[in-house]
């Protein structure tokens, strides 16, 4: 019987017969769900805000990494494709992805992956409840031949401690027998963590290896099979929980990197040296160092949050991650320490922060993306605002800020703007800014990015970090 279902699913995957269910249609799940589509997948995607199911069915993209005339061929159809279907059918057209917020669709899924939120409580406790909303959904429309999958980054351990328990309590049974569904048999599950990185041209779905743990060896085999038609590599490991950790493994890395480089960016700084000179030197080393760059703090939703999730864990084994720590400590201290370089470079220029106007380029938490999540240029704002600064930022991808008490508009990037202000701080490094105009036309700039490199201007005018 395990034979059976497990052949049978995967053979209903190779000949793009299965039915694929996205829960979470995000910067992880919506580029995930269209490349499932496009490998020839039936996509079904599932979210709980109506405005992106909307816009999905409408072929309207709302993630840079999706174009929207991409989308809507998936979605919509095109001429070749519509005249196709004339005099067939009716002449109606059933696309390959559209979404939907009713999880009642799971119930002729064949496979479903879940996308969804894994953020931080207040006391930087792990919280699963998206998580968990979720796996409920499924565990009530669990039934036999069915794939899943979380995606969602989160501690070691929870596909097969919180995951496996919920959907192992389902009433489901299999074949009317009144057997509960058995993971490996009848039911598959398996871990794989996502890797996008949003506004990152060279390394996408097709060409990112995918890591797969599964609980069993028959659901890594079918977890295999289906991210087979969207990867060009899996690879897989031995278990759900290794998975889990290889992905806190790579933005703990990045995290405990960043927070080095950050610190040694202070170090130079008390020493009169530019942090930036030195690593550009280091980086001509062809073995054994690896370039990390300093920046007003951490942002995104994986690196400043998943070290935690491990961190969290490891308490719960009376173990203290001093390293994670000590990294973290160094990043989230980060916006005060640009905090302090304004300070500064406003008293060279005999004025205080107080009443000051200041402009930040950027808000985003990298470059070329509008990605608000955890960036620095939030907590910044907030310091800046605690300090009496009047405070207005710009930035071409996002044009306003809605989070928490925080409800500001993108200003109009012109010459008077700049000139208007008392400093500008650069906190994200979009390609799109002229940065010698930028300098030209300002009185004062505090530089966190070093996209000022190059950059001619007076001494004292351009402050790097």
């Amino acid at each position: 019987m395990v034979l059976n279902i497990s052949a049978g699913l995967k053979q209903k995957i190779e000949s793009r017969q299965a039915t694929v269910c996205v829960i979470g249609l995000g910067y992880v799940g919506l580029p995930l769900a269209v490349g499932f589509a496009e490998s020839g997948l039936q996509v079904i995607g599932i979210d709980v805000d109506e405005s992106k199911v909307d816009s999905i069915n409408l072929g309207l993209s709302y993630i840079g990494d999706v174009d929207s005339q991409r989308l809507s061929v998936l979605t919509q159809g095109n001429h070749q494709t519509q005249k196709a279907l004339e005099g067939k059918d009716n002449g109606q057209y059933k696309p390959s992805f559209s979404a939907t917020t009713d999880y009642d669709v799971l119930n002729d899924a064949d496979a479903v992956i879940v996308c969804v939120p894994t953020p931080l409580g207040k006391t930087k406790d792990p919280d699963l409840s998206y998580i968990i909303n979720a796996v409920n959904e499924i565990a009530r429309r669990l039934h036999s031949g069915m794939l899943v999958v979380l995606e969602s980054t989160t501690f070691p351990g929870t596909t097969e401690e919180v995951i496996l328990p919920c959907l192992r309590n389902t009433v489901g049974t299999y074949n009317n027998e009144g057997r509960p569904l058995a993971v490996g048999e009848d039911f598959f599950l398996a871990f794989s963590p996502e890797r996008i990185d949003p506004g990152n041209s060279v390394w996408g779905i097709l060409d990112t290896p995918k890591v797969v743990g599964g609980v069993t060896s028959s659901c890594l085999e079918v977890a295999q099979t289906l991210y087979g038609c969207v990867v060009r590599q899996v690879v897989p490991v031995s278990s759900p929980k290794v998975a889990e950790m290889v992905k806190l493994l790579e933005n703990t890395f990045r995290a405990t990197n960043i927070a080095l480089v950050n610190e040694i960016a202070i170090i130079c700084d008390r020493l009169g040296m530019d942090v930036w000179e030195v690593i550009d030197a280091a980086k001509t080393k062809p073995f054994g160092f690896m370039p990390f760059y300093p920046g007003p703090g951490l942002g995104g939703h994986c690196i400043p949050i998943d070290p935690q999730y491990l961190a969290w864990k490891l308490k719960s084994l009376n173990y203290n991650a001093r390293f994670i720590q000590l990294a973290a400590d160094v990043n989230y201290g980060m916006p005060g320490y640009v905090l302090g370089k304004v300070t500064g470079a406003l008293n060279q220029a005999r004025k205080s922060v107080n009443g000051s106007r200041i402009l930040l380029l950027g808000a985003a938490y990298k470059e070329n993306v509008g990605d608000l999540r955890e960036s620095p240029a939030l907590d910044l704002i907030r310091l800046l605002e605690e300090q009496g600064a009047q405070v207005a930022y710009h930035d071409p991808y996002v044009p306003r800020i809605e989070l928490d008490d925080m409800h500001l508009e993108s200003v109009e990037l012109d010459g008077e703007v700049l000139q208007s202000s008392d400093c500008i701080v650069i906190t994200t490094a979009h390609d799109s800014y002229d940065w010698q105009w930028v300098v030209d036309n300002s009185p004062l700039v505090v530089d966190t990015r070093n996209a000022t490199r190059g950059v001619l201007s007076e001494p004292g005018k351009v402050v790097k970090l």
